[in-house]
């Protein structure tokens, strides 16, 4: 069995604010571009709660966000009346007796270096796969069993199997405080984000792995399946769904092409992988919700949205600076980490990326507008719709 944290949860008789069954909760679910402090709580190197991150977060405060302030969760979030994205679940835990009353908005699990596949947390940052034991809940209060502490201490990320296993305990608490079907109705109607596939292709491509590219999509296809349809037996409905981006135009990327071939272009291998993926997914979503009665679904296309805007004419281009990170070292600032000592941009509303991977606050902002507002880069519905469809 995968490793669950053992909970000993309160169950409050009455509360008022869980009190409404038609309550839409956002839960969100993925990697660094939706991480908004989780491996904060673990003993990760994928860390971004230290400067300059965060420096245009409310108070300068660096959160965990890999972003100069808000990153792509708090942004679709606002948008679904939140002030910024749920909180992390592994933050929840340390709040003791007052776990189950943080739950009224919904729950972020996404943590930085999560892939869909096990083998890319194994790869990329040696995780540690531990066995699982089932939660517990009774009536008095909210602990850890040792083995929680155990795999908190070693674990480098959260995959996403765990992120759903997580849930589960979220789910839990929700039954016992309201009952199945009442947590049932409040779940086949709350909105699950997920943003994650990036890592499996770094990690496939670092390991130089044999396996040919189209296999290796089926395997990742073939877990996102089994990841859907987990969180539907859960009562999922509504999913929005963000796909994975040019990553082979990112500045770690570009540097990459820069030492290859002498030139500051997009590393296209990862962009066809990258591509080819989200293609793929397009089909597996509208083959599995035809199997999956009542679920719906969004998928925004941020391959295309970001490659648009990267090759858009100066003119007319969002963003100043398309290649290079705002905050980091180096040439394109990708030869290291964003730190304290890293160089800083003062212009970052017109930087597309904030450090060699991630976007900006900015870049995160209109992509979240895109997604709930937009046509051309959503299908078959956009994220707006979504909310809205019952």
């Amino acid at each position: 069995m995968p490793m669950c944290l053992s909970l000993l949860i309160i169950c409050t008789i009455f509360m008022p604010h869980l009190a409404d069954a038609t309550k839409k909760l956002v839960f969100i679910l993925g990697d660094s571009t939706v991480d908004v402090g989780t491996n904060n709580y673990i003993s990760s190197k994928l860390r971004a709660n230290f400067p300059h991150n965060g420096v245009d977060f409310p108070k300068c405060q660096a959160t965990g966000r890999f972003s100069n302030g808000f990153n792509s969760a708090d942004e679709l979030a606002k948008l679904f009346q939140l002030k910024m994205s749920p909180p992390p679940f592994l933050y929840l835990l340390t709040l003791g007796s007052g776990f189950q009353q943080k739950l009224c908005k919904g729950v972020n699990f996404a943590s930085g270096g999560a892939g869909l596949l096990d083998i890319t947390n194994i790869n990329n940052v040696s995780i540690y796969l531990l066995d699982c034991e089932d939660s517990v809940l009774i009536l008095q209060s909210l602990i850890f069993s040792v083995h929680a502490r155990i795999a908190l201490k070693h674990q480098q990320t959260v995959p996403l199997s765990e992120q759903i296993n997580q849930f589960t305990t979220v789910r839990n608490n929700f039954t016992a405080m309201k009952g199945e079907n009442a947590t049932e109705v409040m779940l086949n109607k709350s909105l699950f984000f997920i943003s994650i596939g990036s890592n499996d292709i770094f990690g496939y491509l670092n390991r130089s792995d044999a396996t040919p590219p189209d296999s290796f999509i089926f395997m990742m296809l073939s877990a996102y399946s089994q990841h859907i349809t987990t969180l539907y037996q859960l009562g999922a409905r509504k999913f929005g769904f963000i796909s994975v981006p040019p990553i082979g135009c990112c500045p770690f990327s570009r540097l990459i092409q820069l030492n290859f071939t002498g030139t500051n272009d997009c590393f296209h291998p990862m962009n066809d992988i990258a591509q080819a993926f989200h293609l793929a997914l397009d089909g597996l979503l509208l083959n599995i919700s035809s199997q999956l009665p009542g679920m719906k679904y969004s998928l925004g296309n941020s391959f295309n949205m970001t490659l648009d805007v990267i090759n858009a004419p100066k003119n007319f281009s969002l963003f100043g600076t398309v290649d290079k990170a705002c905050c980091g070292h180096g040439t394109l600032n990708a030869e290291g980490p964003c730190n304290k000592s890293a160089t800083l941009c003062s212009d970052r509303d017109r930087y597309l990326f904030w450090d060699m991977f991630h976007p900006t606050q900015e870049a995160s902002y209109l992509a979240a507008q895109e997604l709930y507002n937009g046509s051309t880069y959503v299908s078959p519905i956009s994220f707006s719709q979504l909310e809205h469809d019952n």
